[in-house]
């Protein structure tokens, strides 16, 4: 059993929230019960998430996607009222890490990725904190992109939109996981022969094109399962709390 204040100035600390520029709370979001002995942690704290918190009878749940959003309205009426609803009826912690749990150099999604695809971090791009939270390595040799996209698609376990940048080999590899294609340009600046993120726009397949450098959708929650498990599993250590990650599927 742990406190929630514990816990939270633990990860506060581990993950060195204040060098990010977020635009969301980091660290308590919702307050329940004062002591942890189960949490739950999970991508997105949406409905789903929140009845297997209760199912599994969990005090804390943990996720990368929180509420309370710069850019959202702060009236809480229909689904974030349900959502908040369920969250203090039964006593329950919500405890969120954004753009922390996307840079962090050993646990964050970026470096985690890295880790599953074979990637050695070679420098950092981008803004947002930490040194910028784009990653980039130099492959040992370079390879075709439908080489890349099928190590990219078969780690992930979910087929990558590839936007071709023409025949160019890959050597040069950037990503940054979830909602950051509008970094596509500071990747061609700083090198890449591809860049691989989460999600996709319209204009990422011009750009693609006329840049000659290859793109990669390879899904928001995909690519941001990693960090959000892997900080579970080390609080579970930490205070020795019972974890469980629940992957809530989204094909986005």
């Amino acid at each position: 059993m742990a406190s929630v204040s514990d816990i939270v100035n633990y990860c506060n600390q581990f993950l060195a929230v204040d060098l990010y520029h977020d635009y969301a709370p980091n660290g308590l979001q919702v307050e329940g019960v004062g002591e942890v002995t189960t949490l739950i942690s999970g991508v997105t704290a949406s409905q789903a998430l929140i009845e297997a918190a209760v199912e599994r009878g969990a005090e804390a749940l943990l996720v990368h996607h929180g509420y309370f959003w710069k850019s959202e309205s702060p009236v809480i009426v229909g689904m974030k009222r349900r959502r908040i609803e369920k969250l203090l009826r039964h006593g329950i912690n919500l405890i969120a890490y954004h753009l922390p749990l996307d840079g962090h150099n050993s646990i964050g999604n970026n470096a985690r990725l890295a880790q599953l695809w074979g990637f050695k971090v070679k420098r950092r791009f981008g803004d947002g904190g930490n040194g910028g939270l784009g990653m980039i390595a130099t492959l040992p040799e370079a390879i075709t992109v439908e080489a890349l996209h099928r190590h990219i698609s078969d780690t992930l376990g979910r087929e990558a939109l590839l936007c071709h940048g023409g025949d160019r080999l890959v050597r040069e590899v950037a990503w940054c996981s979830g909602g950051a294609q509008e970094w596509f340009g500071a990747a061609i600046a700083a090198g890449a022969d591809a860049f691989i993120s989460g999600e996709i726009s319209e204009p990422v397949f011009h750009m693609a094109r006329e840049e000659g450098v290859h793109y990669l959708g390879a899904g928001h929650h995909a690519t941001e399962r990693y960090g959000v498990e892997a900080l579970g599993q080390q609080l579970a250590q930490q205070f020795s709390l019972q974890h469980t990650f629940v992957d809530i599927d989204n094909p986005i």
